[in-house]
């Protein structure tokens, strides 16, 4: 009989379970589903539950042998306060409902590891319950995942205080890993995070090459929407709960002879802002608007040019797309997406135009520039082969071992 390998020895990641709190768009599992796809592709394919807090996920393409499993909903206005999205229940009781939801869960699940998507305690604290839990019951690593950038710095540091973040990390946590490329934004630097946390933390480069490989849609192929044969421009504005003034603004562009413009006005949009949409759509035969796709991948490699917000999971797209882009970020309640957009655009990979100038002609100026122009190749390259990275980390971790930084971040320069 053969010796086993060492690899054949080492602790295997089995089953792995992804948090995200979910409580305005789709950004948060969105970037989950992208990582649980690629920790299926991985040998041996693991079993993945998402725990979301985002019913929408359900229709969203999923990886095989994952499950989902929805928490109560919770919701954030414009000014970030947090609400009950469906229960007529204080908030409180949601969240100590979706702590014993969770925490049920994840004891009879057993995973080997479980990545927290931004908030290492949850929305409200209410992971604090059960990762204490699992550091007595289980011997599951626990991986706190950032976005490349989540505030301004003021604003970060003020709220990473406030939540006792570093020591939250010291008590709970085994490992944090950031979703980007330093050479773009490095939080551990631009945020003084401190020697404790760059010890533990791996930069993955961006999640980007590779979305929307091994997922599946759980619709039926004749109720799919797909995109448009002939040339076409496309709005993105992520859930849709403050994409109005943008996605209005597009559909009353004018755009290039010959050409569609496409908007999807996100599953979060009220129904009187989605009246006003239908209303400037029909109004001019060149647009065409939608409510969700379950695929933006597809949408956004097709496109001519795209418009859209600043968040994570659609500059990603874009990027590993090579579209021409115009990001025009929320500014509001944080400054995450304006920072994005303009740290993209220093190094020539998108153009940006702030919401307060975003108005019909600024938007059709913009398409007549661009599509059917050559353009230059970008001055920068950034790394977005993050996807293929986070296997490797999961399995070390898992494992014991450590993926050094030089093999984790691929810095084309």
């Amino acid at each position: 009989m053969a010796e086993p390998t060492t690899r054949d020895r080492a602790p295997q990641v089995r089953r792995v379970a992804l948090y995200s709190h979910d409580t305005q768009g789709l950004g948060h599992i969105r970037r989950n589903i992208a990582l649980a796809a690629a920790l299926v592709a991985a040998d041996p394919a693991p079993n993945v539950l998402l725990l979301t807090g985002a019913p929408e996920a359900t229709a969203l393409p999923l990886p095989p042998r994952t499950e989902v499993l929805t928490l109560p909903a919770v919701a954030k206005d414009l000014h970030g306060a947090y609400t009950a999205r469906v229960l007529d229940a204080p908030l409180a009781d949601v969240l100590d409902l979706r702590t014993a939801v969770m925490t049920a869960a994840l004891l009879s699940f057993r995973p080997d590891l479980l990545v927290v998507d931004k908030v290492a305690r949850g929305v409200g604290q209410e992971l604090d319950g059960v990762l204490r839990v699992l550091r007595q019951a289980l011997p599951t690593k626990v991986v706190l995942g950032l976005r490349e950038i989540l505030d301004d710095h003021d604003a970060t540091r003020a709220e990473w205080h406030r939540d006792r973040t570093d020591q939250v990390l010291a008590d709970s946590y085994d490992a944090v890993w950031v979703y980007g490329d330093p050479a773009v934004f490095d939080p551990v630097a631009e945020y003084g995070l401190g020697p404790e946390v760059a010890a533990m933390t791996s930069y993955t480069g961006y999640l980007g090459r590779g979305r929307g490989d091994g997922t599946r849609t759980r619709t039926r192929s004749q109720a799919r929407v797909h995109p448009p044969r002939d040339p076409y421009a496309l709005c993105l504005v992520g859930g849709g709960q403050d994409g109005f003034h943008l996605t209005h603004a597009f559909l009353r562009a004018d755009v290039p002879e010959g050409v569609e413009a496409v908007a999807v006005s996100g599953p979060y949009m009220s129904a009187e802002h989605r009246r006003l949409l239908r209303e400037a759509a029909d109004a001019n035969p060149a647009t065409r608007l939608l409510e969700f796709v379950p695929d933006a991948v597809e949408f956004i490699a097709g496109a001519s040019a795209v418009v859209s917000m600043a968040g994570y999971n659609s500059v990603c797209e874009v990027l590993a797309a090579g579209r021409p882009a115009l990001l025009v970020p929320r500014v509001r309640p944080r400054l995450e997406q304006l920072v994005r957009a303009e740290r993209l655009a220093d190094l020539g990979l998108v153009e940006v135009l702030h919401p307060d100038r975003c108005t019909p002609a600024a938007v059709g100026d913009w398409l007549h520039r661009t599509i059917g122009v050559d353009r230059l190749p970008a001055r920068h390259r950034v790394d977005l082969d993050g996807l293929a990275v986070v296997p490797a980390l999961a399995r070390d971790l898992v494992a014991g071992t450590t993926t050094h930084l030089q093999e984790a971040v691929r810095v084309a320069v």
